[in-house]
């Protein structure tokens, strides 16, 4: 079976900057599953939208660095960013 990459060479693989946003997303969908939170109720007490969470649940839409801190506040997480010196600096 072929690669993404050969089936379209056009296609980027994400940076670790998107995988990283993943993975944080990822881990807050599991927690609100092992909660046994609806979409619905979460997105009611974040102010959004329940088709906006699965999008971004699904990761098919890319949310704001806001938006992620809501959805980590709405279920009691914090969300800490550091930087970093580059390495070609």
């Amino acid at each position: 079976m072929p690669t993404l990459n050969q089936m379209n060479p056009n296609v980027q693989p994400p940076s670790t900057a998107e995988m990283k946003v993943a993975e944080i997303l990822t881990t807050l969908r599991s927690e609100r599953i092992k909660r046994g939170i609806s979409q619905t109720d979460l997105a009611d007490q974040i102010g959004m939208k329940q088709p906006q969470l699965a999008r971004i649940e699904r990761l098919v839409a890319t949310p704001s660095l806001t938006t992620i801190e809501r959805y980590a506040h709405g279920l009691g997480f914090e969300i800490g960013l550091s930087l970093v010196k580059g390495l070609n600096n």
